[in-house]
């Protein structure tokens, strides 16, 4: 009994020795980060958390765990390389949280959204705007998103895992907010090919050749919703709304939905005599990319010049292009006397790549979509009563999204868990995306509907952009773009 005494009264004697030793500077340090993190907990909403703060205390008061042994190591080199490494760990810390909780960088890699953002463009994506999704795959390195660099693999532990959870946000996704998502179809993709997904490569080569050419696609790989490609669309369709598109016009409930000023859309354009410079397509600003020429056959010339392009007295034909282009782009061409003819294209129907939802899409166009009714977007706590229309527009939405994974149409019915089922309910609320480039857009049109659980946030500011096709001294960087607001139109 007295040795215990005397071992509490050593502890307790030891324990206020260090608190004591410690600067006012220390305390200070402390108290800040003290501070942050019990917010962070109230805004987690799990109190089991400020347990954390027993750890936080001995790292920077009483110092029990030695977390800075190297301090004491009499060797130079280690106190120097641990000193390094011990920056490193709290600043991998800080971004970890910074980009889970805040947001982080974020690189516009095509040009489904151009004249918005541009191909090169760096942005700040906000993850508060929404609410921050906590990590549905807490263990992961912070500074790339799913493979690791120099082929070493995965980035991300599988295990463990969270369920989807979304912390306290300003506000709920609105109409027209230009929106960073993990990309729905991007649950299974294969190794060597990773983009486009499985899916297309089985809807381009066919099932058997994607899944037994290991040489070519590798190996079929799943991916958790938040370690899934990062996308960016602009959001032209809400939980519960019904949306279809006409001759390029979008409709919400039966009313015509606000059209950017910066929405693109293919023209054909001919050039008066000649072919376009270099330059002269700079000046019409069309990227390098986005400059299709037209082939055209001797035969071609009447019909060319029925649809008003022109036609020389010898038969030939001026270059003709092809370019997507906005309202004013295709102002500016029509004055310019280089130019003789535009026409905007019109599409046809699909036929490398379905839209969506494949059953019923044989006759859509991405200008005119959604059939008569048009197609309306799940909205969570809505039962909705399952037909076989209703089995094809959501059986991927029911089956995968929402986790069910025996869920089947048979009999004439759903069946979920071996049980029949009339209507279903929705867990979450979805959303329909689609990129300014109307016509050059991979977008829900392809491949359906948006989850809440796979919405990452909102771009804030561009933080610096790029032209790739230009040189360090031909204007590479674009200077009038540099903190410009990424969502112009909200």
């Amino acid at each position: 009994m007295i040795e215990g005494n005397n071992n509490n009264k050593g502890f307790s004697e030891d324990f206020r020795r260090r608190v004591k030793e410690n600067r006012p500077t220390r305390w200070v340090r402390f108290s800040i980060v003290m501070v942050l993190f019990l917010l962070w907990v109230a805004w987690m909403g799990n109190w089991w958390l400020a347990l954390g703060a027993l750890l936080l205390f001995d790292i920077y008061i009483t110092g029990y765990i030695p977390f800075t042994w190297w301090k004491r190591s009499k060797n130079k080199g280690v106190r120097s390389v641990m000193s390094w490494v011990d920056a490193i760990v709290y600043a991998l810390i800080l971004v970890y949280f910074l980009f889970a909780f805040v947001g982080q960088n974020y690189q516009i890699p095509s040009s489904s959204l151009e004249k918005t953002l541009y191909t090169g463009d760096y942005l700040f994506v906000n993850k508060t705007v929404y609410g921050p999704r906590v990590p549905m795959t807490p263990v992961y390195f912070p500074l790339v998103h799913n493979e690791l660099p120099f082929g070493l693999g995965k980035s991300y532990l599988d295990n463990p895992s969270v369920k989807y959870r979304r912390l306290k946000g300003q506000r709920n996704v609105e109409a027209g907010d230009i929106v960073v998502f993990n990309f729905p179809a991007g649950d299974t993709v294969m190794s060597k090919v990773p983009n486009p997904d499985y899916y297309s490569l089985v809807a381009m080569h066919g099932r058997d050749r994607v899944v037994n050419d290991k040489a070519t696609f590798g190996e079929v790989v799943y991916r958790p919703v938040d370690r899934r490609e990062n996308y960016v669309k602009r959001c032209v369709g809400l939980p519960g709304q019904w949306l279809k598109i006409v001759e390029g016009d979008i409709y919400i409930n039966g009313e015509k939905f606000l059209t950017p000023e910066n929405v693109q859309f293919n023209y054909f354009y001919q050039s008066s005599e000649g072919g376009l410079t270099p330059d002269e397509f700079d000046r019409f600003e069309i990227p390098v990319d986005d400059r299709y020429n037209v082939d055209v056959a001797p035969s071609d010339a009447e019909s060319l010049r029925a649809l008003g392009f022109k036609v020389n007295p010898d038969g030939s034909v001026p270059n003709i292009y092809v370019s997507p282009m906005t309202a004013a782009m295709v102002d500016r061409m029509e004055n310019s006397p280089r130019i003789a003819h535009v026409m905007k294209q019109v599409p046809s129907p699909e036929i490398m790549v379905s839209l969506f939802p494949e059953a019923l899409s044989g006759n859509w166009t991405r200008a005119d979509y959604g059939g008569e009714d048009g197609l309306w977007i799940p909205k969570k706590g809505v039962a909705l009563k399952m037909t076989p229309k209703a089995w094809d527009i959501y059986g991927r939405v029911i089956r995968v999204y929402e986790d069910n994974p025996t869920a089947e149409w048979r009999e004439g019915k759903l069946w979920i868990d071996g049980k029949p089922v009339d209507y279903y309910t929705f867990k979450m609320d979805y959303y329909f995306m689609m990129g300014d480039n109307r016509d050059n857009s991979l977008d829900s049109r392809y491949w359906g509907f948006v989850p809440e659980d796979h919405i990452v946030g909102t771009p804030w500011r561009v933080l610096i952009s790029f032209d790739k096709d230009k040189s360090l001294f031909e204007g590479k960087i674009r200077w009038n773009r540099i903190l410009k607001d990424a969502n112009p139109d909200k």
